[in-house]
């Protein structure tokens, strides 16, 4: 769901798109890898340039909106680096753990690293939580920050470690009411809807 990231900064840009939904078998295409290296979604076109990774797309967005990257150049020192500490410091525990839970759960190594993994995302989150502290945002404002660590802590909704943690509960509440992800949540549920069971 990291397209659900470009969606959400997509809206609160106030910036039109146009979705391609594809399948298996396009992300296997020799044209969608000339997209998406990986073969991985989400990708994005804005004229000749081709953007993957969505965190580098929620930048590029970002770069272009003061709704999702303040224009002041101190603001937008102190907000890059929180979307990088989401991205490599926070994720990459959160979806070991994910992965471990919905892919592994039975299995007897799962069953062993697993208490390691979770040990590992508290501390993160912990580090998270003391930052924000009473704070609404990670830095004054909401930015783009904020929208990818959202996206973040969504990896966990499985999970019962947000909800156990007042201060990211109330944070990612926050989030979670905007009405940009609200429609962008929408627009993504939207193709599901008309497959037919």
């Amino acid at each position: 769901m990291r397209d659900v990231r470009v969606r959400w900064a997509l809206e609160e840009a106030g910036l039109p798109c146009q979705e391609r939904l594809i399948r298996a078998d396009d992300q296997a295409s020799a044209a969608y890898r000339a997209l998406q290296p990986s073969a991985q979604v989400a990708a994005i076109e804005i004229g000749e340039l081709k953007w993957f990774e969505s965190g580098a797309i929620v930048l590029h967005i970002a770069e272009r909106s003061d709704a999702l990257m303040p224009s002041d150049p101190t603001r937008r020192a102190r907000t890059q680096p929180w979307v990088f500490a989401a991205l490599n410091a926070v994720e990459p525990h959160i979806q070991n753990l994910a992965e471990l839970d919905l892919f592994h759960a039975r299995e007897d190594w799962a069953l062993a690293r697993g208490p390691m993994v979770v040990q590992a995302v508290r501390k993160r989150l912990a580090a998270l939580a003391n930052w924000l502290g009473a704070r609404d945002f990670l830095e004054d404002s909401f930015t783009a920050a904020d929208l990818i660590t959202a996206t973040v802590l969504r990896i966990l909704c499985h999970t019962d470690i947000v909800a156990k943690r007042p201060i990211l509960r109330a944070y990612q509440a926050r989030r979670e009411a905007r009405p940009a992800l609200q429609k962008a949540m929408a627009n993504y549920l939207r193709p599901f809807k008309t497959i037919p069971a």
